[in-house]
């Protein structure tokens, strides 16, 4: 069977736990690679590091997953840096340190490398979204992770130009996120998908509305949750499966990441 391959392009951000004096590897994007080299999948991974030892240690691990990170950039300065704290079992996120993040973009190499591959995945910090035009162009299947945050400035310049877009939401209720999934749909992706936390997800395909529970299990701490649905999700798509099946893949994923400290 033809290994299933997605590449990642956007963000990246070392999770540092200043309480607990530790520090793991993450973002959205780099996540998602992680995740999808962990389902058997070939996962590719293009965003900047800094100078510093953060960003010798985010190069390695990421690298130590089984992604491809010839394309990264190694850029003058800092790693970027996200300070996060524990409470009852949830993260909570405090200041981020954007560092050589600001600084990245896609050259053309980086758009046809991407291109290749079955799916390109990134999201709302990933620094991309002025190149999916340039990325359908070359016929690229692109998914998006709006965060929490599907009416940011950067959600409504990217969405035109998404096939499989997600966003957070635990508090609204279902006819909220119903009407939230039709509008969002309509302005562009083949499917547009809600992760609601303990309460699972919904998608909407232009046609119906899915629903998707969640595997029970401990939660250790629920950093990279959401990614790694969304990696579970994708990675089932391109396999050809249906999106309720992508759904319940999705929570699958979810559930071994939640059972341990870290993204990954």
């Amino acid at each position: 069977m033809k290994k299933i391959r997605i590449a990642a392009a956007g963000d990246n951000c070392m999770d540092v736990y200043d309480k607990e004096n530790k520090a793991f590897p993450g973002g959205n994007p780099v996540n998602v690679a992680v995740y999808v080299a962990r389902l058997g999948g070939a996962a590719a991974y293009i965003g900047p590091v800094g100078t510093d030892a953060y960003g010798k240690q985010m190069m390695d691990a990421i690298q130590g997953k089984g992604v491809d990170v010839s394309r990264m950039k190694i850029l003058e300065g800092t790693t970027a840096v996200t300070h996060v704290e524990i409470v009852d079992g949830d993260r909570v996120l405090g200041d981020y340190e954007e560092g050589v993040m600001a600084d990245f973009k896609l050259d053309e190499e980086d758009i046809d490398f991407l291109s290749s591959y079955d799916m390109v995945v990134s999201g709302l910090w990933g620094m991309i979204e002025n190149d999916l035009p340039v990325l359908k162009e070359k016929g690229a299947t692109v998914a998006f992770d709006f965060a929490t945050r599907p009416d940011d400035p950067v959600s409504i310049k990217a969405i035109p130009y998404v096939d499989y877009g997600f966003f957070a939401d635990d508090d609204k209720d279902e006819e909220e996120l119903k009407k939230m999934l039709i509008g969002l749909h309509a302005k562009g992706p083949k499917v547009m998908v809600v992760t609601r936390g303990e309460k699972g997800s919904m998608a909407y395909d232009g046609e119906k509305f899915y629903y998707g529970g969640i595997v029970p299990c401990e939660v250790v701490d629920t950093m990279g949750a959401g990614d790694s649905f969304i990696a579970g999700f994708l990675y089932a798509i391109c396999a050809g499966k249906g999106i309720q099946e992508a759904m319940a893949d999705g929570a699958a994923n979810s559930s071994v990441t939640i059972a341990y400290s870290g993204a990954w």
